[in-house]
């Protein structure tokens, strides 16, 4: 039973000593809602977060980019466990360290660039977080964040604001309050009064955000028109944006693109943290004080619900010759289920893009090998966007034994089946379904697929 869709028992859960908080996994998927992508920080202690889900970014700010990461804050970002690494209790910790004007901390983005609702629904990121235990002058200059980023940042590093942010939680010197902002236009001022957002913030409910894990969530409204934009704390509204706030271009600018990534940090000084206090940090603020994150999730609604118990295949495993649904998997990566128009009904696996994959266990091809591949898939990237659906044996990342291109068929629901050759291949075998493109958008549906002698 995959744990990231469920919530581990409380009777099972144990206590953080360092926090005293619960442990837990990514929540089960809500009835109507599909999971686009998680990570819930299962792990060894002191193991770096998934390379195939993360990117660690190091220095002070993207080569060619803009100096201090643009805000000012002083800390040189590592891959170093000491700032960067799971505790082996389910949780990620990024922790400062250091002393003066002397300090390193972590920043880590997700692979994926292209988070963003379908027409019509509503895409939902959420983290369950706690925010560095410090407060007082101890905490001056801590500025902790889970945001995210449009993705034609990514190569440029100077069409901010214009690209969008969504800031889901922020917090700086240890102040009991999250600040949910959102950044856009020009700068400085336009339509998002830059470099300060449109904004608002509210104490953590009960707890205190410091003191106690709390759920940090974005609602991206695509079924109301016009436009919503929603931040909420433990399910509490406390901030929106409407589309009719901002013109036409505005809003093309931040949301007519591929997509967005999203982002972990810990900053030390600049901008926000030296508005409020002055310049930080000082003398007094401690070093090693983490933030931890027990998971990140994106659900979207609509298009059928996640399954949270894929089913086991049978012993002896499936027959390679049959038609393999792609929902059958035993395990996956980045994809979503939604209900499919093709032919016989069912579902699909969609929302595949780059690094994403599909694990089938038990796929047996016999003692004749096979040597042909074929799968049913749609696609409504645009043009120019286009991929390759691969099948490996044991591993993600091991040498792909076949593989065919994909592009536009003209709709994601505009069913195909298209042929590919393999490697022969006879035997039982973990089969992996892996997808590469060379954009980050979004690229192709699988409904089935099979193999041929």
């Amino acid at each position: 039973m995959p744990s990231k869709y469920f919530r581990r028992l409380a009777a099972t859960a144990v206590a953080l000593l360092a926090v005293g908080a619960l442990v837990a996994a990514v929540p089960p998927t809500p009835t109507g809602w599909s999971l686009v992508w998680s990570d819930d920080f299962n792990g060894p202690s002191g193991a770096l977060p998934s390379s195939a889900n993360w990117i660690v970014d190091t220095g002070h700010g993207y080569p060619g980019g803009p100096g201090n990461w643009g805000t000012g804050e002083i800390q040189n970002y590592t891959a170093d466990p000491a700032n960067l690494s799971l505790d082996g209790s389910g949780n990620l910790r990024i922790t400062p360290r250091g002393s003066g004007q002397n300090w390193t901390s972590a920043r880590i983005e997700t692979r994926r660039a292209d988070f963003k609702p379908a027409d019509g629904r509503i895409l939902r990121i959420e983290g369950r977080i706690q925010m560095p235990n410090v407060t007082g002058d101890a905490a001056l200059g801590y500025w902790p964040a889970f945001w995210a980023l449009g993705s034609p940042y990514r190569g440029n590093y100077w069409n901010w604001p214009g690209i969008g942010e969504f800031d889901i939680m922020e917090n700086v010197n240890g102040v009991n309050a999250v600040w949910a902002v959102l950044h856009c236009g020009v700068n400085p001022g336009g339509p998002c009064n830059e470099t300060s957002g449109l904004g608002a913030s509210r104490a953590c409910p009960g707890s205190t955000c410091q003191s106690a894990f709390h759920t940090y969530r974005f609602e991206w409204d695509r079924s109301l028109s016009p436009n919503q934009l929603r931040w909420y704390v433990d399910g509490q509204q406390f901030h929106s944006v409407s589309q009719s706030q901002l013109d036409a271009g505005t809003w093309t600018n931040m949301t007519g693109h591929a997509g967005y990534f999203l982002l972990l940090n810990v900053a030390m000084g600049g901008a926000f943290p030296n508005a409020l206090a002055g310049p930080t940090p000082t003398a007094a603020t401690v070093s090693g004080r983490p933030m931890v994150v027990d998971y990140v999730a994106v659900w979207q609604s609509g298009g059928g619900t996640q399954p949270t118990d894929p089913p086991t295949n049978p012993p002896g495993g499936v027959d390679a010759r049959s038609t393999i649904q792609a929902e059958r998997y035993q395990a996956q990566s980045g994809t979503m289920v939604e209900t499919t128009t093709d032919t016989g009904g069912g579902q699909n696996v969609g929302g595949i893009a780059n690094g994403d994959w599909l694990r089938f266990d038990g796929v047996n091809f016999g003692a004749t090998a096979a040597r042909q591949f074929s799968a049913r898939v749609a696609s409504g990237a645009a043009g120019g966007v286009s991929g390759l659906v691969q099948v490996r044996l044991g591993s993600p990342t091991a040498p792909p034994i076949g593989d065919f291109a994909i592009a536009g068929t003209g709709g994601w629901q505009s069913w195909r089946t298209v042929p590919g050759t393999i490697a022969p291949t006879s035997g039982t075998h973990t089969v992996y379904l892996t997808f590469t493109s060379g954009q980050p958008a979004d690229f192709v549906n699988v409904n089935w697929f099979t193999f041929a002698t």
